[in-house]
């Protein structure tokens, strides 16, 4: 069932790939990944490269700094949303703990301490991997990592998940699509195998 969902959501986004309006809809998709929308931009940038191979830096570019403002957007709400007082949670926060697999309180709260001390590796692990970025641009902004710092960790890591990506599908082309369509259901199993492993990853540090 959740495969099912997961297939849905992934031919709607796909969909947009045929319209005009196609590379608008990557930069808001990879702008919205980055804060609160659970579809991953790769899944519209990998058609668009596919059809378009010649245009592979311009793409990668445009989602990655589409995805470096979500994540500045998602940072400034970390930062002025997540709190409603010096201790307390927000009305967003009570409903990334509900609705975020894995993102509890006590997790987003044991990670204070590891912000302090890794906060450029764990944006830019969290940026380059399949953990949810959204999760950890939020708890940037509410931790008060330094916003350069941030900034830096969110480009590269970013940065380097699309662009080599992009280069992949520049260099091999169309087979990669046709593994991505003929294995879709085990792709999706492995990418949840790789998020839960994710937060156990977390858990295991904080």
């Amino acid at each position: 069932m959740k495969l099912k969902f997961i297939r849905r959501m992934y031919d709607w986004v796909l969909s947009w790939a045929e319209r005009p309006s196609a590379r608008i809809a990557l930069f808001i998709f990879a702008f919205a990944e980055s804060s609160f929308f659970p579809v991953p931009p790769d899944i519209l940038l990998i058609p668009l490269v596919l059809g378009a191979r010649k245009k592979w830096f311009n793409l990668a570019l445009t989602v990655t700094a589409a995805s470096a403002l979500g994540g500045v957007f998602g940072y400034i709400l970390g930062h002025f949303v997540w709190w409603s007082g010096p201790q307390d949670y927000s009305g967003l926060a009570q409903f990334f703990f509900n609705n975020i697999p894995g993102f509890s309180e006590a997790v987003f709260e044991s990670m204070q301490v590891k912000y302090a001390e890794y906060g450029f590796w764990i944006v830019f692990t969290a940026g380059f991997t399949p953990i949810p970025y959204k999760i950890f641009t939020i708890s940037s902004g509410a931790f008060d990592l330094n916003f350069v710092t941030f900034i830096i960790a969110s480009i590269i890591s970013r940065g380097a998940r699309f662009f080599l990506v992009s280069f992949l599908l520049y260099r091999f082309g169309e087979p990669i699509k046709k593994i991505i369509d003929k294995y879709f259901g085990w792709l999706a199993l492995i990418f949840v195998v790789l998020l839960i492993a994710g937060f156990l990853v977390i858990k295991s540090v904080t």
